[in-house]
């Protein structure tokens, strides 16, 4: 029996490696607000995903899996959130030459754990994962409820960590990023790479 929740957590553990939407927006959190940023985007994904987690153990989110309309809603809300952050860090890679300046605070505000948990909440793969995936990894004779809490609760951990590391490992290279020619540069890529999941998510069939 712990041989297969090891090897759930390991699941788990290559899946949040990805990358994907939650990623770009820690990336661009941390290289325009610094490591306090990171880190309050990466709680607001964490928080996103308590919550479809509560969802998944309540049934909830299975309802909008199965639903076609609900899916469909909760994609274009996460795409063209996700392509307001692209426009949004592209407009202000304009003002990254003077980050030091009167536009600092601008800047430091783009991390935010609104941030993190309205991405997280608004993506609708999410939810298929958890109510498509996450019931196979349940191990053999473990009651369903709270098996997939606890998975929930392993992913949840193991996406902290690595979040935290990723935002930690940004900041110790920050001064090369405080350039502002590769500030922008780094701007100009998060907001291009953030416009693109945006796109992806609102194209692409279930």
């Amino acid at each position: 029996m712990i041989s297969a929740l090891l090897a759930a957590a390991a699941v788990l553990a290559l899946l949040t490696l990805v990358p994907g939407p939650d990623m770009a927006v820690v990336t661009q959190a941390a290289l325009t607000g610094g490591r306090s940023a990171g880190f309050r985007v990466s709680v607001g994904i964490v928080s996103g995903l308590l919550v479809w987690g509560l969802l998944t153990v309540l049934g909830l989110s299975a309802i909008l899996a199965a639903s076609a309309e609900a899916y469909t809603a909760v994609k274009l809300a996460g795409a063209a959130y996700l392509i307001y952050l692209g426009v949004r860090a592209l407009w202000q890679s304009r003002a990254s030459a003077s980050v030091h300046g009167p536009n600092a605070s601008v800047l430091h505000k783009a991390g935010t754990w609104k941030t993190g948990f309205t991405t997280n909440l608004l993506n609708p793969k999410i939810a298929v994962f958890y109510t498509g995936l996450l019931p196979q990894l349940v191990p053999a004779g473990w009651p369903t409820g709270p098996s997939l809490a606890l998975l929930v609760l392993i992913h949840v951990a193991i996406s902290i960590a690595w979040l935290a590391t990723y935002v930690v490992l940004l900041s110790r290279a920050r001064s090369t990023f405080e350039k502002p020619k590769v500030r922008q540069m780094l701007e100009r890529v998060t907001g291009t790479v953030l416009l693109g999941f945006g796109a992806k998510i609102a194209l692409e069939a279930r």
